[in-house]
């Protein structure tokens, strides 16, 4: 994970409101399609739970292939700026 998308994380950690905002915007909803795509979410819902052990690996690699398409990497981007807003 980049800098940037280290630091989105732990504004979006730190601030609730603007977590839910961003997953109720369509860039959001897009974010979660492509982190549920595939296995119906079970992958997430272990990167979550890893996540909140201390353990962000999963939640590492699951944006790293996100960001390998051009897609995902343009959607990580608009939300990075929408964030920064």
């Amino acid at each position: 994970m980049d800098e940037s998308t280290a630091r989105l994380a732990e504004q979006l950690k730190n601030n609730p409101a603007m977590l839910r905002s961003l997953m109720q915007s369509r860039d959001g909803q897009m974010l979660m399609q492509m982190l549920t795509q595939g296995d119906h979410g079970a992958g997430l819902q272990q990167a979550v739970q890893a996540a909140a052990r201390g353990n962000t690996a999963q939640m590492t690699q699951m944006v790293q292939r996100i960001m390998q398409s051009p897609d995902g990497a343009a959607l990580i981007e608009r939300i990075n700026k929408a964030v920064q807003k």
